[in-house]
């Protein structure tokens, strides 16, 4: 009797007119409606109708000056991710929400009632943020340490499970009878005192529907993948080649035993940038389109951001100056994210014009141009060759490269027998193939 294919799992990254950052520019993007009700509502229902697990929407708490050249500005994820809720009956919602920068009892209680909401369908991508700009628009001088900030997340994460644990599924007695409506000895307060939260009381809003969210983390540091290893359900990471994607699942695979956990308990879901096209040629062809309107200063100051230098004093054409950036150790935030490009710089001696093309896509993420046979070669090949349990789908361009890949490439998956005809389940955590972990949820 044959073994049950490995099952495929996909999550779609929502970012305005698309990943790419001159999506905008293109004949079909509609840039005007990156704050529209209807086309973040419709892509929803799209990525629906293909049967993925969740949608995720990310959240930065400031401007960037970048905004000059690329759509920046999107709507807030709780506000949008719960009007999406009542037009889709089935697609995860995960939002981005920053421990740096909230407290656990809003966090809490924000995400108890979209998971209230959409009965059941919420996750909630777990990051600690980056940068001085951000701070400034918090009243504080400087982002935290790298290390203090991982600290003082896994601190908030623990609070926010308390208050989600406080509520004991047969909390609530509603007997009109006896004017009972709760029996309030199976309400629990958080009673937590740490070194950056004390928390007392108890959530005001009953046991969700998962208990908790899907807790999701994005990072692929040292201090993230231990961080992951510990805490998180998903990880989105950014893996440029499936030999590193391979490295990295082995390795925060390999961790979770130090927990007490199983590897079924965590699902790693690199970024993926797919070009859909009838045939190769065609979708190497949209690949060039977009770069070509790329704006090469957007490219300079995004890539000098990252990698923490000035590269306007040095030839676009000329390489990157490896030998002038600052070490690992001095880089306080993205520190996955620098190394990635770094590496590949080094790896493909890239001049700064072809890093800024290369990473135009999707920051790094992996890419791919083909057929939809093609492409689902190259996901069945990560899948099966321990890589990656799915991916977190981010297409170039929005809403077209996402019609796309439902159309074409979501049945050649099927076909294979390693992706959902159907959904099953009714939460986003039945969609994962994940249970709730008892650790997750026992108080002491």
């Amino acid at each position: 009797m044959n073994e049950p294919k490995k099952q495929l799992h996909l999550n779609l990254f929502i970012l305005s007119t698309g990943h790419h950052e001159a999506s905008w520019r293109h004949p079909d993007a509609q840039p005007q409606l990156a704050t529209s009700l209807d086309y973040y509502q419709q892509l929803a229902k799209t990525a629906e109708r293909g049967k993925m697990d969740s949608i995720f929407l990310a959240e930065k708490y400031r401007l960037t000056p970048l905004i000059k050249y690329r759509v920046i500005p999107q709507l807030e994820a709780f506000t949008l991710l719960s009007a999406i809720a009542a037009v889709t009956e089935h697609i995860g919602l995960t939002a981005t929400a920053s421990t740096t920068y909230n407290e656990p009892y809003h966090i809490a209680r924000k995400f108890a009632s979209l998971d209230h909401i959409s009965g059941g369908r919420t996750g909630w991508n777990i990051v600690t943020s980056t940068g001085d700009a951000t701070a400034h628009n918090f009243s504080k001088e400087h982002h935290l340490d790298h290390k203090v900030r991982y600290e003082r997340g896994k601190e908030f994460v623990e609070v926010v499970k308390r208050l989600w644990a406080g509520w004991s599924e047969n909390s609530l007695l509603v007997d009109k009878q006896s004017g009972i409506y709760a029996d309030v000895s199976r309400i629990k307060g958080a009673e937590f005192a740490g070194e950056f939260f004390s928390v007392k009381g108890a959530l005001n809003i009953p046991r969700s529907p998962q208990t908790h969210p899907v807790l999701v983390q994005a990072g692929s540091s040292e201090d993230g993948k231990q961080f992951a290893a510990e805490l998180a359900e998903v990880i989105f990471t950014a893996q440029n080649t499936m030999e590193e994607a391979i490295a990295f699942y082995t390795d925060v695979k390999s961790r979770l035993k130090q927990f007490g956990r199983s590897e079924d308990k965590l699902k790693i879901l690199p970024g993926f940038i797919p070009f859909v096209g009838d045939t190769e040629a065609e979708a190497k062809a949209k690949e060039r389109e977009l770069n070509k309107l790329a704006v090469s200063e957007y490219g300079i100051r995004s890539l000098s951001d990252l990698l923490k230098i000035n590269l306007f004093q040095y030839p676009l054409d000329g390489p990157v100056p490896l030998e002038d950036l600052p070490s690992i150790d001095e880089i306080q935030g993205q520190k996955a994210r620098f190394q990635l490009y770094v590496d590949l710089a080094r790896r493909e001696n890239l001049t700064i014009r072809e890093l800024i093309i290369r990473t135009a896509g999707g920051r790094g993420h992996f890419t791919f141009a083909g057929t939809a046979v093609q492409i689902a070669d190259e996901m069945e090949r990560w899948l099966v060759n321990g890589a990656a349990d799915g991916f977190n789908l981010m297409p170039a361009l929005l809403p077209g490269g996402l019609d796309d890949f439902v159309n074409k490439v979501i049945p050649e998956l099927q076909k294979r027998g390693i992706y959902r005809t159907e959904y099953t389940g009714s939460t986003l955590r039945e969609h994962l193939g994940l249970t709730l972990e008892h650790e997750l949820v026992t108080r002491s």
